[in-house]
Formats: C-alpha cells, sequence, structure tokens
C-alpha cells in the first residue's frame, strides 16, 4: 500500500526531472509545443504525473499551459535576459572583492576555478553542449561561493537554471562563443589572481555581453 501511494509521486518527478532539463539543455527550445502523451510515452508512464510535472514547471515559469493543445516552452523574454545578467554582475562581483581582500582565498580559488575551465575545454572537444553549460555555472557558482556571503550565494542559487538555459541558448545560436567563453574565464582566473576585483567587475560586465549579446 506505501508503495503505491507513493510510486505517483516518484512518476510525476521523474518526469519533471527529464522535461526541466531538456528545456535547459536546449533539447526542448523556447516557443515548441510538447504534449502530455509524447512525454508520457517517451517515459514509461500514464498521463497523470506528466500533467502534475507540466503544473510545476507552469508555476516555475518554464512552460505555459493550454487546454486541449498542450504545454509551450516558454521563451526567454529579453527583459528576462538582462536582469539574470546585471544580477550576476553584481553579485559575482561583490564576491570576487571579498576573495581578493581575504588571505589565501584568491589562491585556492583560482586553482578550482582552472580546474572547472579544463573540464570545460574537455566537454566542448567532445561536442557535449550540455555538460559544457553546467561546467559554465559551476565557474560562476564557485566564484561566488569563494565570498562566503550565504545571502548572495541563495540569490545566486535561484538564478542558475536562468544561467544555464541562457548560456545553452546563446552558444547554440553562434558556436564561436564556446571558445570566447573559455579564453575569457582563463582571463577572469587571471585578474583573481593578479586581486584586481575591479577588472574581474568590467571584465565579468564585457564577458556576458560578449557571450549573451545583452549590455550589462
Amino acid at each position: 500500500m506505501v508503495a503505491a501511494a507513493t510510486e505517483p509521486e516518484s512518476a510525476a518527478g521523474r518526469a519533471y526531472t527529464v522535461v526541466r532539463n531538456r528545456i535547459l539543455d536546449g533539447e526542448f527550445e523556447g516557443g515548441s509545443m510538447l504534449s502530455e502523451g509524447r512525454i508520457a510515452t517517451e517515459l514509461g508512464m500514464s498521463r497523470t504525473p506528466v500533467r502534475e510535472a507540466f503544473l510545476q514547471l507552469q508555476a516555475e515559469g518554464w512552460m505555459r499551459l493550454y487546454p486541449k493543445r498542450g504545454a509551450m516552452v516558454r521563451p526567454v523574454p529579453p527583459h528576462e535576459f538582462r536582469e539574470v545578467l546585471q544580477a550576476r554582475q553584481i553579485i559575482e562581483s561583490a564576491a570576487v572583492r571579498t576573495v581578493c581582500a581575504s588571505r589565501g582565498g584568491s589562491e585556492r580559488l583560482v586553482r578550482r576555478l582552472r580546474e572547472v575551465t579544463e573540464d570545460q575545454r574537455r566537454a566542448w572537444e567532445e561536442d557535449d553542449l550540455a555538460a559544457f553549460t553546467r561546467a559554465d555555472v559551476e565557474f560562476h557558482r564557485e566564484v561566488v561561493a569563494a565570498g562566503g556571503n550565504s545571502i548572495l550565494q541563495g540569490f545566486h542559487q535561484l538564478l542558475q537554471d536562468r544561467h544555464r538555459r541562457m548560456t545553452t541558448q546563446s552558444i547554440s545560436d553562434d558556436t564561436t562563443r564556446a571558445e570566447l567563453v573559455l579564453d575569457q574565464h582563463a582571463g577572469l582566473a587571471r585578474l583573481i589572481e593578479e586581486g584586481d576585483p575591479e577588472g574581474f567587475a568590467r571584465a565579468t560586465a564585457e564577458h556576458l555581453n560578449d557571450v549573451h549579446g545583452f549590455t550589462v
């Protein structure tokens, strides 16, 4: 009885995770329509858990449901691109000011950022865009985590899924941006190593603008 009661929740959770990841990784593009039946068939489950997953994704802003028609993947509106990038630039720059003012903090962070950048480069060489964008999120998450401000970390965490999706879209639109990301990540790490938080702030704004085509 207990297993039967929890099974629909588990199926809904699985459907939610699969669809959400496909949206973030660009497999389900903004503006595309999805049907409960299609997802249910692919995942080998009934429509009920898929419907629950769609409702949750709509509540979180990833989809918009249309009765008897299906669900549309919500495109990223221009104002959301700009607002997310502005918030990231502010949070990451504040974190680096703290790191550069601390003893030994920059050395640990720079070492970790270079490791993540190498992981990201390998992902790109292996034509794995999903791994590339996850590493991109990890690079910037490490910057904020090093600042040690739990409030800023919480705000930054709220942006990470949007960050991942936006990077996927921007790299898909222009694959030459991938090498630009890698080069600029190396430059950002170097500025931290040199103890230049103001240079980092300027370079981060340029980085976000170059990758996503928005002025921060």
